[in-house]
């Protein structure tokens, strides 16, 4: 049976009004898999195309991926498009029903170096206007999910009701059901942070992380691993399937007092996925899900993962602004 976009992916536990839109995104995110399978076998993917709308510089596939998603969108029902690559919103259907941000491809800097990269989405009740779409708090999200193109596809996504993973199967180019109501473990020896920035962080970041470094012999009196990868999504789906924790806050760096990480199509997206999946996830004090979008491109710091892991960090947030000087020396507060 040929693949169609009628059954490029099971939609039992897609909300109704939601099922034409997701089959538009498998089905895309399916085709840029392929793409990117190819590899050097086809045209040059990672090279520079130009700088989008933010300042971040472009790589051919961002675009590929940017207006394959645009195009696939028309007619599904959606009103409003924003994208990281696009300056403003775009308007897709006057009568379509809800909005979608994109990031269409996160991690676009290991495209050349065939590590995990994504593309990452959120979508919204259509408002009259693409202010009114997505100038509103994170939690009116109707749904949200990420597409990794790794060693396998898989598609994860939620409507409010649990987390599904659905992986692509190559040989009949459909997407296929593999885990339901997916919850992320508690307990887990691994942290993600670029630590060459270490000098940049404020202080409770770097209380937090020296207190994981140092470990048998710190207050944690436990040894942790430390992971990087530079792409948000490939992040995320080790953290969903293992555990751990994940921060990118801001820091001292011009350009950086907010962090790096866009609020509305990637942070926003990415902390509904991990809330719905028993996990935490906040701007390293406030949950990311109670803060209001006002721009498209607006930047914030976020600290997702383990559920306990997450309230550490707020923790030390918190020491540091009540002075109080547990938090450098021995930190007892926080054995264990």
């Amino acid at each position: 049976m040929p693949v169609t976009n009628k059954h490029i992916m099971p939609v039992q536990r897609v909300p109704a009004p939601l099922q034409e839109v997701m089959r538009r995104l498998a089905s895309t995110g399916a085709e840029i898999a392929r793409t990117i399978a190819r590899g050097g076998l086809g045209d040059d993917l990672s090279g520079p195309v130009g700088i989008n709308s933010d300042g971040d510089g472009q790589k051919a596939l961002d675009v590929i991926a940017d207006e394959a998603f645009l195009d696939a969108l028309r007619g599904s029902g959606v009103r409003h498009y924003a994208s990281e690559e696009q300056a403003e919103a775009v308007d897709l259907d006057p009568d379509g029903g809800f909005a979608l941000a994109i990031d269409p491809l996160d991690g676009s800097s290991n495209i050349d170096v065939n590590v995990s990269i994504g593309t990452i989405f959120a979508l919204f009740p259509a408002g009259k206007t693409p202010q009114a779409s997505f100038q509103r708090p994170a939690s009116d999200l109707l749904g949200a999910g990420y597409i990794i193109y790794g060693p396998q596809c898989c598609l994860v996504a939620s409507f409010g009701d649990g987390v599904q993973i659905y992986t692509l199967d190559p040989q009949t180019g459909c997407f296929a059901l593999t885990t339901d109501g997916v919850q992320i473990p508690e307990k887990s020896g691994e942290f993600a942070i670029n630590a060459s920035n270490y000098r940049h962080w404020p202080a409770p970041v770097r209380a937090y992380i020296d207190d994981l470094v140092s470990g048998t012999d710190g207050p944690r009196e436990r040894d942790f691993n430390m992971r990087w990868v530079a792409s948000l999504v490939a992040e995320a789906h080790r953290i969903l399937l293992r555990g751990g924790i994940f921060l990118y806050p801001g820091d001292n760096r011009e350009g950086y007092a907010r962090g790096r990480l866009r609020l509305l199509y990637e942070c926003a997206p990415i902390a509904f996925l991990m809330t719905q999946a028993g996990a935490g996830a906040t701007d390293g004090s406030d949950p990311v899900l109670d803060l209001d979008i006002t721009a498209l491109h607006q930047r914030t710091p976020f600290v997702f993962g383990s559920a306990e892991k997450v309230a550490r960090v707020a923790a030390y947030h918190d020491l540091s602004l009540s002075g109080t000087s547990a938090l450098f020396s021995k930190r007892g507060l926080f054995r264990s």
